[in-house]
């Protein structure tokens, strides 16, 4: 175990590297839906079928910033039993074939009832590379960031369309990327982005050349092109999601062939 943490601590505050000479895919998935050993198998193939990163999303009972699908992806892994410490020693499996960059993705009341230095403590131990904390305000970020910092993990900073007269402030203190959310609302696929994404990329631009990766709504090839002429990386969850509720235990190979066409249509 002990190699497993020293080799785990060589990848951590790796995330932007994987933005250095590509542009990279980014894919999501909650822990546990179906099972936390589904979850550990279809990270592995979406490592190998080409993702860059993976967000994993630690399941909560009010996931505030999810739409429908993913929600219902939250209730379909607490169903079935899946605990914060169980994910923890997932990741410390996957750890053991795998060096991708991981992400989880949670709130703030898990993050609490774990106890913060015991959480990014845990996080270190097994493997993960940063959060992103949705419900957690910018202003509220000093003591979490400090202790994900000596754990050695990016706090990943998110900006929406409506961060007009704070993309600047945000994005100056990003580390590791920046999630930038291409639509007003909760996640879920969307037929059209409307939002300005170039200017706001523009302004992040003047101030930090974090990498930026766009999420919320990107699903198709055709939208996935489109956004990586702009920013450094496209993010896909719901898309993602949506093909574990359809096949459930069986949808690894659909979504190896689902990471590898989106990672294809980057350019």
């Amino acid at each position: 175990m002990n190699n497993i943490v020293a080799a785990n601590k060589i990848e951590t505050n790796k995330i932007s590297q994987i933005f250095a000479d590509k542009k990279a895919f980014i894919a999501f998935l909650t822990a546990g839906d179906p099972s936390l050993a589904k979850t550990e198998e279809f990270i592995l193939a979406m490592d190998a079928a080409g993702a860059d990163l993976i967000e994993i999303g630690i399941p909560f009972s009010d996931p505030i910033a999810e739409g429908p699908v993913i929600e219902a992806a939250n209730e379909r892994a607490l169903s079935a039993s899946t605990t914060t410490d169980k994910i923890f020693a997932m990741v410390a499996r996957i750890r053991e074939k795998s060096t991708i960059p991981l992400v989880f993705l949670t709130y703030m009341n898990p993050i609490f009832v774990y106890g913060t230095e015991r959480f990014f403590s845990a996080c270190e131990k097994a493997g993960i590379n940063g959060v992103i904390i949705p419900d957690l305000p910018f202003e509220e970020k000093g003591e979490v960031r400090e202790a994900a910092k000596s754990h050695g993990l990016d706090v990943i900073t998110l900006i929406a369309p409506t961060s007009q007269d704070r993309i600047q402030m945000l994005a100056k203190e990003a580390t590791g990327f920046i999630y930038l959310v291409s639509s007003m609302g909760v996640t879920g696929v969307r037929s059209e982005i409307k939002t300005d994404l170039a200017a706001i990329i523009a302004d992040i631009r003047q101030v930090t050349q974090t990498p930026v990766a766009v999420g919320f709504g990107i699903a198709t090839p055709e939208q996935a092109t489109t956004i990586s002429q702009l920013a450094d990386g496209v993010i896909v969850g719901s898309a993602i999601v949506r093909i574990i509720a359809e096949h459930g235990a069986a949808a690894t190979a659909p979504l190896s062939d689902y990471v590898h066409m989106m990672k294809a249509a980057l350019v």
